[in-house]
């Protein structure tokens, strides 16, 4: 009897076991042949956030949009007063011969009209005189043509009357001033008007509100350098020879007010268009003037604009440095601050707010100008990044879209 009650439990053990894997296995639904994994799920708040970190950035910084419309901005220049080489006479020697006395030490030395400038000794006015004084007392009638000859030679009425009254020959012929203004000697003549165009110090913070491109240009723009009154080569006992021009006059009744802007301003400054300037340091003795000519110019491997403003009247003088200032407007275009965009090489980037990230855009820029670049490609609605530098690495890796 004990017997037949275990044997009774243990049939009712196997058949409660049975009931279940019956169970389990209605439970699990059949694969037509082989088993497949079951793929994970992934969250959709995260999925924005599972991109390679040099093509997104995930951050907190505040976005901001672009303005768009005509902006009008003041470009500054530096420049300098100098001669305006539409105005010069010339002296030249009408004889051949050596100079005796020279009255002319350095370059840009005040002259007047009729101010002696040398005395030249030769030896072929010595013999027209020898002449002149034989013919006036062997053929009277002949006089006339000797002294014609004299005055051609450069002599005076004056002078040939003294040969004539006195009896004596003038060895030493004159050589005077035929202008008021400022002599230069001629073989400095041409590399002072270069001089003028090259690069003698930085353009400085009046050039770096303006500028285009990948960088500013500002800091690279020379500013025309002043005349210097460097000694005169010429000396006394040197020979010069008859038709030598020896000396350039500048005339001081008028002057010239040269700037130099960079060349990404060529397109925005014109002829005629009107410009203040002032000395440096003499913000209160502001003139205004038309620039008169606009001028391409290449100097130390520096590319720039030089511009000239012919002056009249004016209190200033010839040396002196000024600061100008021009509006200039840049139509269209949609105008962020400089933080906004990042250079990297000669691309210009932004980076578009998408949802919870920023994604880095390669967009085209123009004009840059106190503390704003123009965006010439659309980002109208676009949200983008205030500060550029904060979403960049240390390495300034960026893969672009």
């Amino acid at each position: 009897m004990r017997n037949s009650y275990i044997v009774s439990i243990f049939a009712g053990i196997t058949l409660l076991v049975g009931v279940a894997a019956c169970r389990n296995k209605a439970a699990q639904p059949q694969h037509a042949g082989h088993h497949q994994p079951k793929e994970p799920s992934i969250d959709s708040a995260v999925t924005g956030l599972t991109g390679a970190v040099n093509a997104r950035v995930v951050a907190t910084i505040p976005a901001i949009t672009a303005d768009s419309g005509t902006r009008i901005f003041t470009a500054t220049a530096n420049g300098v007063i100098t001669y305006d080489t539409r105005n010069q006479t010339s002296i030249a020697s009408r004889i051949g011969g050596r100079i005796e006395r020279l009255l002319i030490k350095y370059n840009y030395q005040p002259v007047k009209q009729g101010q002696l400038i040398m005395e030249i000794y030769s030896p072929d006015l010595a013999a027209a005189q020898r002449e002149l004084l034989y013919v006036a007392h062997a053929s009277p009638d002949m006089l006339p043509s000797a002294r014609q000859r004299l005055l051609l030679l450069g002599m005076q009425p004056g002078q040939v009357d003294q040969v004539l009254r006195t009896g004596n020959i003038l060895y030493r012929v004159p050589v005077y001033s035929n202008s008021d203004g400022y002599i230069l000697e001629k073989t400095a003549a041409a590399a002072a008007v270069a001089s003028t165009a090259a690069a003698s110090a930085s353009g400085g913070d009046g050039m770096g509100s303006m500028g285009g491109g990948s960088a500013s240009a500002g800091a690279a723009t020379p500013a025309p350098a002043a005349p210097v009154a460097t000694p005169v080569l010429l000396r006394e006992g040197q020979y010069v020879s008859a038709g030598q021009s020896l000396f350039t006059i500048y005339q001081a009744k008028a002057l010239v007010a040269e700037f130099a802007f960079p060349a990404q301003l060529s397109a925005y400054i014109r002829n005629g268009q009107q410009l203040l300037f002032f000395p440096v340091n003499k913000e209160d003795a502001m003139e205004s003037g038309r620039i008169g000519l606009i001028e391409p110019v290449f100097r130390n491997g520096v590319n720039f604009m030089l511009t000239r403003v012919y002056l009249g009247g004016t209190r200033l003088k010839v040396g002196e440095l000024l600061n100008a200032s021009v509006p200039v407007v840049y139509p269209g275009g949609w105008w962020l601050p400089e933080k906004a965009v990042w250079r990297s090489g000669n691309k210009a980037v932004v980076f578009r707010q998408e949802g919870r990230v920023y994604v880095p855009v390669i967009v085209e820029t123009g004009a840059q100008a106190e503390g704003m670049i123009q965006v010439k490609t659309n980002i109208s609605g676009w949200k983008v990044a205030s500060n550029a530098s904060y979403l960049v690495d240390s390495e300034s890796f960026i893969k672009t879209s």
